[in-house]
């Protein structure tokens, strides 16, 4: 890994409005661009959309063939960035939770959600494998939203020399408050359980994890779905520790861009009890088996 600048993104991301997203998703590109970032990584579904209705894949489209990707892969030349962002995608007529990863050099690569969460199932597919991004910085893993809840998945990717750990969600709350007080407080939620969860997530595989979440009502046009995001990002380093977080007390967009050092994750692989290295993976066989 090099030193490398991160930007993360809080972003609304309304059902039903690709193609104001995809601009948005640009807009906040171009600030990661001006403030020296070389990655910058939107939310889970950033630009078709998260809720529990069908309207969540209408607008669907192939990766890496479809507008949305090949807009910004334009963006990433233009820009010299890379670019991690989230879409409903259409596989064949089969739809994923995929994040995708291009770079100015092109397309590299996408990670499909593994884990689906509540009424996910009813609309997209289980992804089935756990990639390596080889960046020119960094090798970086992508987990998205729920699959974070599966300590297994940062261990995979870490074992398999990611470095950075690409963290990007549409958490629901429930229903919209609007109060403000109760908006502060699904904010404060969400940002507690990921400094405990990434914390550890962080410390027992010795990466960088980088947050992000999207920020708004996602289900506008829609009635009867609660599909509401209270934002927030974050980063954590390799001892666990939150070294960068999202400042907004109430549920807005927003972006964080972090200097992530190169030392900080080759520091630990030096010590003498590294996890990685002193790991038995003979005894650890009730890991692959189901339980009811």
């Amino acid at each position: 890994m090099q030193d490398l600048t991160l930007a993360l993104v809080q972003q609304d991301s309304p059902v039903g409005r690709k193609r104001e997203n995809l601009e948005r998703t640009i807009g906040w590109v171009r600030q990661a661009a001006q403030q020296g970032a070389q990655l910058v990584c939107l939310p889970e579904l950033g630009l078709t959309g998260h809720a529990g209705d069908p309207a969540m894949v209408r607008e669907a489209e192939p990766v890496p063939d479809g507008d949305c990707v090949q807009a910004l892969l334009g963006v990433a030349r233009e820009l010299d960035i890379a670019i991690c962002a989230g879409i409903a995608e259409d596989d064949r007529g089969i739809h994923y939770n995929t994040q995708f990863i291009v770079v100015p050099e092109g397309y590299i690569g996408k990670q499909r959600k593994v884990h689906l969460s509540g009424d996910e199932y009813f609309y997209f597919r289980h992804g089935t494998s756990l990639p390596v991004f080889e960046l020119p910085f960094a090798r970086v893993g992508i987990i998205i939203c729920y699959d974070n809840h599966f300590p297994e998945l940062a261990r995979c990717l870490a074992v398999d020399g990611a470095e950075l750990l690409l963290a990007p969600h549409a958490a629901r709350f429930g229903a919209w408050p609007e109060d403000l007080a109760a908006r502060q407080q699904a904010v404060a939620r969400n940002k507690a359980m990921w400094r405990m969860l990434h914390g550890c997530r962080a410390y027992d595989n010795g990466v960088y994890v980088g947050v992000c979440n999207d920020a708004g009502r996602s289900a506008l046009e829609l009635t009867g779905v609660e599909a509401n995001h209270a934002g927030g990002c974050l980063v954590v380093d390799p001892t666990g520790a939150v070294v960068a977080e999202s400042q907004s007390l109430d549920i807005a967009e927003e972006m964080i861009v972090v200097s992530l050092e190169a030392d900080a994750v080759a520091r630990p692989r030096r010590g003498k009890c590294f996890n990685l290295q002193t790991r038995r993976p003979e005894v650890y066989g009730a890991l692959t088996r189901r339980t009811d």
